[in-house]
């Protein structure tokens, strides 16, 4: 190199699955028969009906200009519509919802537009890496809050009202959470919106998990006041099984939206046209897509339930999403526990300790694999 990289990237390390995905390869171009339950990137087919609509699309030669940044006007009425259908949250279609190519762009948007150098966000432990990762490369300070088993994985006001809140511009959340499969209520959702207003910090809930295995999807935006102080993330990704297709979207009020949108104008030229069309066929799907899918994640969870109990792991059953979150016996670090089973098991699950300190025992095991492979998974863990 003839350059050095830029300050920004001293103290932001490569994406865990990024590195960990090359070793994994690595092993299987050896001969290893690695099977991954680390990731969670859907394995399912997404609907016909979104497929059919994309191939249409691509098939009419006016559909491959520049797009709106905004998104067309049919798709960001069909999330109104899904958001008020699915959570009874009423969105005004032309300023209150701006598409995005996955909410993983929308983090560093969102940071980019409210945060400036020597701003503080809120960052929840464990959770989500990329919180952090987007702080330390905008030059904002991380403060992270502690969420834990004692409190079901949900935050304790007591010790938030403790911590040093003059910078803070932001607090992430993210429920159903990940990794954990905790979910929220409503009554912690009014408390989040009283903490917001009480020290003017801006909440973004990242929602992409509400459909999965979960009977109560529920939106921070229904809650009166939310709109004040709370964004909300959601994505196709894991409801739809588009996670390729880089679908999401930004809700809530006007005025914030704009301000999101002044970045993100400048950093891409919208989404493709059938890209689109085809996540309006998705979010039109009737009840019975959710069935659908739930039926089959219910099948493969009790499974990864057998494979926990061989390796002696605790796990609530009573969380949602596409993982399980489970404790490793005796404490065992879960760098050390997910590495045997890599090196000895061939079997690649997720160690906690990548989504912070408070998650150093604990593991995450992936539902995006299909029974067969489950299954054998279960026959090389009963193996001695």
């Amino acid at each position: 190199m003839i350059i050095n990289k830029s300050n920004r990237l001293h103290h932001v390390k490569e994406y865990y699955f990024s590195s960990k995905l090359k070793e994994i390869r690595t092993l299987i171009a050896s001969g290893k028969p690695i099977i991954n339950l680390g990731i969670g990137s859907p394995d399912l087919a997404p609907p016909k009906a979104a497929i059919d609509a994309i191939a249409k699309a691509v098939l009419d030669t006016k559909n491959h200009s520049y797009r709106s940044y905004q998104g067309i006007p049919e798709f960001r009425k069909a999330i109104a519509q899904f958001y008020n259908n699915k959570f009874t949250v009423d969105l005004n279609p032309d300023n209150e919802i701006l598409p995005l190519m996955g909410s993983k762009e929308g983090i560093m948007h969102i940071s980019m537009a409210f945060l400036n150098d020597g701003d503080a966000v809120l960052i929840p432990n464990p959770g989500y890496i990329t919180y952090t990762s987007v702080a330390e490369m905008l030059n904002v300070k991380p403060i992270y809050y502690n969420l834990s088993a004692t409190t079901n994985w949900l935050p304790n006001f007591e010790e938030l009202e403790k911590l040093d809140l003059e910078k803070v511009k932001i607090m992430w959340l993210n429920y159903p959470h990940m990794p954990t499969g905790a979910i929220a209520t409503e009554e912690l959702f009014k408390k989040l919106i009283a903490f917001a207003k009480k020290h003017k910090i801006l909440l973004v809930n990242d929602n992409p998990y509400s459909f999965v295995l979960n009977e109560k999807p529920l939106s921070i935006l229904a809650l009166d006041g939310a709109k004040e102080v709370a964004l909300e993330l959601n994505s196709l990704s894991k409801t739809f099984n588009m996670a390729g297709w880089r679908v999401g979207m930004l809700l809530g009020n006007a005025n914030y939206i704009n301000t999101v949108l002044q970045v993100k104008s400048n950093m891409d030229s919208g989404m493709f046209y059938g890209i689109q069309k085809g996540a309006i066929a998705a979010l039109e799907m009737t009840n019975g897509w959710f069935t659908k899918m739930n039926t089959i994640y219910t099948k493969r969870r009790e499974i990864v339930w057998q494979i926990l109990d061989e390796l002696h792991c605790e796990y609530n059953k009573n969380t949602v999403g596409l993982f399980v979150w489970a404790k490793t016996p005796n404490g065992v670090n879960s760098k050390l526990f997910t590495d045997e089973l890599l090196y000895k098991k061939d079997v690649f699950i997720t160690p906690g300790t990548i989504f912070g300190s408070n998650s150093e025992e604990y593991i995450r095991v992936s539902l995006c694999v299909d029974e067969e492979k489950l299954k054998e998974v279960l026959e090389r863990i009963k193996i001695a």
